[in-house]
C-alpha cells in the first residue's frame, strides 16, 4: 500500500503553483490525500514574506507537531519561503519537523518525502535558482480556473520587500512552453486563466531584452476553451501603451488592472524604489479609464512606511479619494528583516500604521459600496464558480472580479448550473459587498 502524504499551501498562487507541481510528482509513488489527518507525511508549504504569513505558517507547522505527537501523523516536512528564508532555524526551534528543504530541492520532493518516511532527516537548500518552473500540475484550484506563472523571482528591489532575496532575481520563462501550458489547461476544462508573476509587465526582459507581455497574451488569446485571460500584477512603470491596447484590443483579456501603486507620495516612493508621484499615477489612470471601456482597476497601498509624515498620509488619503479604485487593499507597513526599509530611520509603531491603514479602508469601503450599488440594473456575464450548499444558491464572478480576491455575485435560477459555465444575470442588489444576480441566459 501507497504511503500517503497531504499538503497544506499558504501565501500566494505563486507558490500556490509550485505545491501544484510538487504533487504532480508525488502521485506517481504515493497516494495524495486531501485530510491531513488521514496522511503519513504532511507538506507544509510556506509563505514568509510578511509578519502574519510568518505566523501563520509557524502556527500551521505548530498544529501538525501536535497531531505527530498524538500519533496522526508519522513525519513533516516544511517547503517555500519560510523555509528558503530560515533554513536551519526552523529545525532547531522546532525538533518536531523531520524535514527542511529550500525552493531548489522541489524538483526532488519524491527522493526527500522517501528519505523521511524511510527514518532519516532532511535539511537541504541547493541553490533557488533549481526551483522548477515547468512540468505537470496538480490543480489545487477549481477545473475551470487557473493559474498561469509567467516568470520566477523579481528584480525591482523594493526597499521593504524580501522576495529577491527568497526567491531570486527575475527569470521569465519562455513564450512556447507557457503556451503549451496553456493549451493542457484548456484541455483540461480551464477556462479562465490568471497571468501572474511578481511583476507581469516586466515579462521577457531578461529572457528576450524586451517586454514581451503583449506578444504572450496575443498567443494565448488564439487558445480555443480559454475565455477569460486575467492579469496580476502590473507595475505601473512599464505598463505601455502597447500592453494596453492589447488589454483592450483582446477580448478575452479581462478589463482588470491589478496595480499595486503602495503609495502616492513621491518622497515615499523614492523610499520605497519605487516610480511615480501623485500627478504621473492619477495621470495613468485616466489614460487606463479612457482606452480601455469599463475598466477595473485594483491597488495595494502601504501605510506607515519609515519615514511617513502626516501630510505624506494625507496626501495617500486624498489620491485614495480622487483615484477612486475600483478595489483596493491597504497594509500596514511590516519590517521584514534584511530589507533596506527595515534599517530606516523614521520608524512608526505599529498603532499609527494600523490606524492609517484602517483610514484608508474605511475611505475605499464608502467608495466601493457607491460602486456597487451602481450596478444594479445592468446585465453582466458571470463564470460560474459552484454551488453554496447552506445557503443553496449558486455563486460566480464577473470580469471585475479576481477568485478568493475580489466579490461575488450571488445568482438566483431555478436552472441547474455547472462550474465553469458562463451565464448572463441582471444585477438585482447587494448583499454585504456581493452583487445578487438574476440569470437570463446561460451558454
Amino acid at each position: 500500500m501507497k504511503k500517503r502524504i497531504g499538503m497544506i499551501g499558504l501565501g500566494c498562487p505563486k507558490n500556490q503553483v509550485d505545491a501544484e507541481l510538487m504533487l504532480a510528482k508525488l502521485r506517481g509513488d504515493f497516494q495524495i490525500v486531501d485530510d491531513v489527518e488521514q496522511a503519513d507525511l504532511v507538506i507544509i508549504n510556506t509563505c514568509g514574506f510578511i509578519d502574519a504569513a510568518k505566523r501563520e505558517a509557524i502556527e500551521t507547522i505548530l498544529t501538525c507537531a501536535e497531531l505527530k505527537k498524538q500519533g496522526v501523523i508519522e513525519k513533516i516536512l516544511v517547503t517555500g519561503c519560510l523555509a528558503e528564508r530560515y533554513q536551519n532555524e526552523i529545525t532547531e526551534q522546532m525538533p518536531e519537523v523531520d524535514g527542511v528543504i529550500g525552493l531548489g530541492k522541489n524538483g526532488d520532493i519524491v527522493e526527500v518525502c522517501r528519505e523521511l518516511l524511510g527514518g532519516e532527516s532532511v535539511c537541504d537548500f541547493p541553490d533557488k535558482y533549481d526551483l522548477p518552473l515547468c512540468g505537470d500540475r496538480v490543480l489545487s484550484t477549481p477545473g475551470h480556473f487557473a493559474y498561469l506563472k509567467i516568470a520566477e523571482g523579481c528584480s525591482n528591489n523594493c526597499t521593504y520587500c524580501a522576495i529577491p532575496a527568497i526567491r531570486g532575481k527575475m527569470r521569465s520563462r519562455p513564450i512556447e512552453d507557457l503556451v503549451a501550458e496553456a493549451k493542457t489547461l484548456a484541455e483540461s476544462g480551464v477556462r479562465e486563466l490568471v497571468i501572474i508573476a511578481q511583476d507581469v509587465t516586466k515579462y521577457g526582459l531578461d529572457l528576450y531584452r524586451k517586454l514581451m507581455l503583449p506578444e504572450l497574451l496575443d498567443e494565448l488569446c488564439s487558445i480555443g476553451g480559454i475565455e477569460w485571460i486575467r492579469l496580476l500584477y502590473c507595475y505601473p512603470d512599464c505598463l505601455t501603451d502597447e500592453l494596453i491596447d492589447t488589454i483592450a484590443r483582446q477580448e478575452k483579456i479581462c478589463n482588470y488592472i491589478d496595480l499595486p501603486l503602495q503609495h502616492a507620495d513621491k518622497d515615499i516612493l523614492r523610499r520605497m524604489h519605487r516610480a511615480g508621484d501623485e500627478e504621473s499615477l492619477l495621470a495613468l489612470i485616466a489614460k487606463l479609464r479612457a482606452r480601455i471601456p469599463d475598466v477595473i482597476i485594483r491597488t495595494t497601498f502601504i501605510t506607515g512606511f519609515p519615514g511617513e509624515t502626516e501630510e505624506q498620509f494625507e496626501t495617500l488619503s486624498r489620491f485614495t479619494e480622487e483615484a477612486q479604485f475600483d478595489r483596493l487593499g491597504c497594509f500596514a507597513y511590516s519590517p521584514e528583516e534584511g530589507t533596506p526599509a527595515a534599517a530606516m530611520d523614521g520608524q512608526l509603531d505599529d498603532e499609527t500604521k494600523q490606524r492609517r491603514a484602517d483610514i484608508i479602508m474605511r475611505q475605499q469601503y464608502g467608495i466601493f459600496e457607491k460602486k456597487q450599488h451602481a450596478r444594479i440594473g445592468k446585465t453582466y456575464r458571470v463564470l460560474v464558480d459552484g454551488f453554496d450548499e447552506e445557503n443553496l444558491l449558486y455563486l460566480g464572478r464577473t470580469y471585475m472580479d479576481c477568485f478568493e480576491i475580489d466579490s461575488q455575485v450571488i445568482l438566483s435560477t431555478e436552472e441547474e448550473l455547472l462550474p465553469g459555465q458562463f451565464v448572463n444575470a441582471k444585477i438585482i442588489g447587494v448583499d454585504e459587498l456581493d452583487l445578487v444576480g438574476e440569470v437570463t441566459t446561460a451558454d
